[in-house]
Formats: structure tokens, C-alpha cells, sequence
């Protein structure tokens, strides 16, 4: 596999190519995947002609960030992230992961993100890693917990969608580097 990010004792991660729009696609057209993020559908030649040429130019714009197709044995399970923001300070990167429903349950979320912890702390200089979800994502807010990621408040967009569970806003849980070396 071509521009590996890492590997994990089950999951390689690597970067997107032009050739992965149906594997972005499926996932984003799957309503249960997209439940807390959307109410749209998936515009095929959006994906095809912006969102991967913009995912694959930020690998050279921003060296050690990015979002990853994330792989097992059985195949693509998803993606994840950690990205710069612009409207966020210098040295605090989201964390974020989008996995097929196949891949529910099985620890994939925490054992990706967990890597990417790691990399963002101790390889590229990160100061915080944030993660942000809709209040009622139980799931995802799960999984931050278990990374070691704390609360850190609720918000409400005047962009969110209209989706189920929009009245109760977003969460966004951190950590920071000390209180991730205090957890080790």
C-alpha cells in the first residue's frame, strides 16, 4: 500500500487516493453512518472532484496531518483524522473517525485514534487534541473517554443540521500533552 501514515496491531492507515472515491462514498451514503452528521446525501462527483483533491493536497500542505483510509483484514473500514484547523491555535489538532458499520463495536475508533494520539504527541509537536461529536453521539463520546479525552463543553452551531438530536448541540472533549503523559 502506497503513503502508509501507521500501523496498529490490526489497522493500516494510510492516505487517500483518487481511486478511493467509492470507498468514500459508500461509507458517507450509508444513513446510519452519517446519522449524527448529516441530513444530505452524498454527492458522488463532489467527492470525486473536490473532497478527495482537497484531502490529498493537504498530505503536502500540512506533512504528518490529514484524514486516512483505515484498513483490516477484511478490508476498508473507514477513515480517520488529525487535522489543523485554521480557526483553531497553533498546535491544537482535531482528532476524528468515520467507520462502516461492519466495523462498529470492534474497537477500531480506539485503537486508530489511540495511534494517532501517539503520533500527534509525541512525533509532530501537538500541544491539544480535540474531538468534538453531537451531544447525543454516545458512542463516539465513548470512545473519547476511553483515549483519555475529558469533557470540555457543549456547543451550538448556527450551521448545524437538522437532524435528530441537534437540540441538544455538540460536545467537544481534549487532552492536552502533560495530561496525556500524566495518563501513560
Amino acid at each position: 500500500m502506497a503513503g502508509i501514515a501507521l500501523r496498529t496491531e490490526r489497522l493500516t492507515l494510510r492516505e487517500f487516493t483518487l481511486d478511493d472515491a467509492d470507498l468514500l462514498i459508500e461509507l458517507d451514503s450509508d444513513p446510519e453512518v452519517m446519522r449524527y452528521l448529516t441530513d444530505q446525501l452524498t454527492d458522488r462527483e463532489q467527492v470525486r472532484q473536490q473532497v478527495l483533491p482537497r484531502l490529498i493536497a493537504e498530505y503536502q500542505r500540512t506533512p504528518g496531518f490529514g484524514l486516512w483510509a483505515a484498513f483490516a483484514d477484511a478490508g476498508f473500514v473507514g477513515w480517520f483524522e488529525l487535522r489543523q484547523h485554521d480557526s483553531r491555535p497553533t498546535g491544537e489538532v482535531e482528532l476524528g473517525y468515520r467507520l462502516r458499520r461492519a466495523a462498529w463495536g470492534q474497537g477500531y475508533a480506539t485503537e486508530g485514534s489511540r495511534a494517532l494520539l501517539h503520533r500527534g504527541f509525541e512525533e509532530l509537536g501537538v500541544a491539544t487534541v480535540y474531538a468534538e461529536t453531537m451531544t447525543v453521539n454516545k458512542g463516539s463520546r465513548r470512545v473519547m473517554e476511553k483515549l483519555g479525552l475529558s469533557y470540555r463543553r457543549t456547543f451550538f452551531p448556527d450551521d448545524f443540521p437538522p437532524i435528530p438530536g441537534a437540540e441538544h448541540g455538540g460536545v467537544e472533549y481534549s487532552i492536552t500533552l502533560a495530561e496525556w503523559k500524566a495518563s501513560r
